[in-house]
């Protein structure tokens, strides 16, 4: 009898290995064809989907009749719009441009880039390692005055290498547009 219980359990704990085993290698198995299907799209297709889903049109396209003007895609704050001085809000609010590509708060107020591949927006200047840089650390050009809000650099900072690599990559792609974005305005003292 001690021993048909030993062999019981035996088998029970073969199965459940079994089992896990079987479980494992599916598993498995299935991150190598997910894999494959990653390495199929390339660098810039993966770039236009992130900033799809992103939402980077959201701030970067002025918007017009309510929704981004594709004729002006990514093109940041349009440089006819400028704004001269800190707009008056209730204390503790927080406004937005009608075109949806500025803001003011403290902090100033802060403008949308032009992230098109012009000279006056993400042109030459902008190298991949700048670009890495400069969202990780959420310092404009990767070293000088900080990114400021709404731009949600410190979500994106999360980014795998591979990923904001990607983004560089489809950037670089999309039609460039001649727009130079002010800088932004200090908040009243």
């Amino acid at each position: 009898m001690k021993n048909t219980h030993k062999l019981v359990l035996l088998g029970f704990f073969v199965m459940i290995s079994m089992v896990g085993c079987s479980t494992d290698q599916q598993a498995t198995a299935s991150k190598p064809a997910e894999t494959d299907a990653a390495k199929k799209e390339s660098p810039v297709e993966r770039g236009k989907y992130l900033v799809t889903i992103q939402d980077c049109n959201g701030c970067h396209t002025p918007w017009i009749e309510g929704k981004p003007d594709m004729t002006r895609m990514l093109s940041g704050h349009p440089e006819g719009d400028k704004v001269t001085a800190m707009p008056k809000l209730p204390k503790g609010w927080v406004g937005q441009s009608d075109d949806h590509t500025a803001w003011a708060g403290p902090w100033g107020v802060s403008f949308a880039a032009n992230l098109t591949p012009d000279s006056s927006g993400f042109g030459e200047a902008w190298t991949e390692e700048l670009f890495i840089k400069t969202i990780r650390s959420g310092k404009h050009m990767g070293t000088s005055r900080p990114i400021l809000p709404a731009m949600p650099w410190e979500m994106q900072g999360n980014m795998t290498d591979d990923d904001l690599k990607a983004v560089y990559a489809y950037l670089k792609t999309i039609p460039p547009i001649k727009n130079k974005v002010q800088d932004p305005i200090e908040p009243k003292s």
